[in-house]
């Protein structure tokens, strides 16, 4: 049994349904997807030690399976450049999180490296009907409100893949605009491929969310990751 496998065992005999970002993450990068590196504490003095240990940037984020929307809550704080800005960036998000939601159960705070791009999301729904299905398109804060998503039943070919990055609407962006570079279109492709599989092959899954993934010239990073299973009850 794989380290993935034992996660998702654990989980699900506990009856958890939807696993941390942390956790989320653990699992992506044990599985060969490209994840920024990332810290995990529990307290400021934690929070610090691992910051120091991924160089700044950084930024933290709230671990807790109450936040699904952390950025709604105060739950991310991006643009951190030194210890001082740290400590008085963590004393505002925990008084904003304890304001806005006084009940939520936090597990810890993530730190990650901060990572630029064009903001896309790679994920993955179960139908009962038709089963497994990945989805790609802009990512970010704008995904809910402008919908530039394209969808593929599971398993997909690189064919598929290619085609699905054609498709949406910000397609140009991918391509350059405003002296920017074009993004790694071989990177991306190979991260849907890379989903498809890790779907196929673990069928605890009944929701993969990656948002946001940056994409630029040098690859595709994902930066934020939320798994939920769906034989938990």
């Amino acid at each position: 049994m794989s380290e993935t496998q034992k996660m998702f065992k654990k989980a699900i005999e506990k009856k958890r349904k939807v696993l941390t970002v942390q956790e989320s993450k653990q699992i992506l990068q044990q599985e060969g997807f490209p994840v920024n590196p990332t810290g995990f504490g529990r307290n400021l003095g934690e929070i610090l030690s691992e910051a120091e240990k991924i160089g700044y940037p950084v930024v933290i984020k709230v671990s807790s399976e109450d936040i699904v929307h952390k950025s709604d809550v105060g739950g991310v704080v991006t643009g951190i450049r030194s210890s001082h800005d740290l400590e008085n960036q963590f004393k505002i998000m925990e008084d904003t999180i304890k304001r806005k939601m006084p009940n939520a159960k936090i597990e810890g705070y993530i730190v990650e490296k901060e990572e630029s791009g064009v903001e896309l999301l790679v994920g993955s729904t179960y139908d009962p009907m038709f089963g497994p299905i990945l989805a790609f398109g802009l990512g970010g804060i704008y995904v809910e409100v402008l919908k530039d998503v394209v969808f593929r039943l599971i398993p997909i070919e690189r064919e598929d893949a290619t085609e699905m990055i054609s498709e949406i609407k910000a397609a140009k962006i991918l391509d350059g605009i405003r002296g920017q570079p074009p993004i790694n279109k071989k990177a991306l492709i190979d991260l849907l491929l890379l989903t498809s599989e890790f779907i196929v092959n673990h069928t605890e899954i009944e929701e993969l969310d990656l948002n946001p993934v940056f994409a630029s010239e040098k690859g595709a990073v994902v930066v934020d990751a939320r798994i939920i299973l769906k034989t938990a009850e």
